[in-house]
């Protein structure tokens, strides 16, 4: 009997995966067997053989495809980790933030989703397509009304387009991180009160990093994960689950 978790065979594009929480995704794939296709607008240090493009833009969602398909054509494994933040206060936001964030973070993963369904529905093919929203989709922070309008929308997107595309034999699925020390985020580890506030809160005593999301991906994209539909999964240390946290 094959190991249920075993992604020898198959091939996944990882989006926004030369550094970060998009990098730990992509070895977490390879490691499990993955043929894995790397994503960013500019490589790393050292990084070859890395998918460029600006998939903020039309064009470089359907460059993305092409290159990504040309590369490997049995590409069945999508994760839509690609995103920012541009977000000012809420009575400063101005238009183009907004599109920006909207476009990235949400019109991208649409539209980019869309593409590998119908190149594997036209070929009679399954898959699964995992969508990286954050706890920001379920919980609002300062300061961040774009931003978490965006994630809200990812998690949203991840139900909808399950019912979509479950009778094409592509399951969607997503996964929310919480706080994870990234190069997005890496001022928190900067200050002592923000680490000792965080470490108090979480139920796994401690801030995460990018690893700690790379297993809850590789699972929805592996056969363990073959009846599960629709669902986020929320990595973050137990932050979300009380509300107050232990008091200094």
């Amino acid at each position: 009997m094959k190991n249920p978790f075993d992604l020898t065979g198959h091939s996944a594009l990882v989006t926004g995966s030369t550094r970060g929480i998009g990098a730990a995704l992509a070895d977490g794939l390879q490691n499990a067997g993955a043929t894995v296709l790397r994503h960013g607008r500019t490589p790393e240090e050292g990084q070859t053989d890395v998918l460029l493009s600006d998939v903020s833009q039309p064009e470089g969602v359907d460059q993305l495809l092409k290159e990504a398909f040309e590369k490997a054509p049995g590409l069945d494994l999508l994760v839509c980790n690609a995103g920012s933040f541009y977000d000012t206060s809420f009575l400063e936001m101005d238009r183009d933030r907004f599109r920006r964030t909207m476009g990235l973070n949400v019109e991208h993963v649409y539209f980019l989703i869309q593409g590998f369904s119908k190149r594997l529905i036209a070929e009679r093919r399954s898959g699964a397509v995992v969508i990286i929203s954050s706890t920001n989709g379920f919980q609002a922070e300062n300061d961040s009304s774009a931003y978490d309008t965006s994630k809200g929308g990812l998690v949203m997107m991840t139900r909808s387009l399950a019912m979509t595309l479950a009778p094409h034999g592509i399951r969607v699925n997503g996964v929310a991180p919480g706080l994870i020390i990234t190069p997005l985020t890496s001022w928190i580890s900067k200050s002592p009160e923000k680490v000792a506030h965080y470490n108090r809160k979480i139920l796994a005593r401690r801030i995460g990093n990018a690893e700690d999301c790379a297993g809850a991906t590789t699972f929805l994209c592996s056969d363990a994960a073959s009846y599960i539909y629709g669902q986020t999964i929320v990595v973050d240390g137990g932050l979300t689950v009380g509300q107050i946290g232990d008091m200094p």
